[in-house]
């Protein structure tokens, strides 16, 4: 199995800056993508940002230029700063992990705990 642990969030203001921390640990075979997804009260779990193990980025529109997904593969860790905060940013922020289970090319999604991300205005 593998273990995703997220760090980070917090009470921010609005224009303010929050960094979320991913790390990866235990069973790891081969991690392909890692991603950031939020789920704010109410709503439909959505994705913010993902990054392939090759260095392609995906981000939601309403975050692009704001946010910015980086990782570090030697470490299993993706990192994502958030910039120019605004109150509809607020949600639950989950770490996704795609891992491959073994040579045959079976893949696995992991999730973190979440970490809750507040912005006031």
């Amino acid at each position: 199995q593998v273990q995703v642990v997220e760090s980070g969030g917090g009470l921010a203001q609005a224009g303010g800056s929050l960094r979320l921390s991913c790390a990866a640990s235990g069973n790891i075979f081969s991690i392909n993508d890692m991603g950031w997804y939020r789920q704010a009260p109410e709503k439909q779990r959505e994705l913010v940002a993902v990054i392939t193990s090759g260095g392609t980025i995906r981000y939601a529109d309403s975050v692009k230029g704001r946010f910015t997904i980086t990782r570090d593969n030697a470490k299993n860790t993706a990192d994502l700063q958030m910039n120019s905060l605004k109150p509809e940013d607020t949600a639950v922020y989950y770490c996704n992990v795609e891992d491959r289970g073994s040579i045959y090319g079976d893949i696995y999604d992991y999730w973190g705990q979440g970490t809750q991300v507040t912005v006031s205005s």
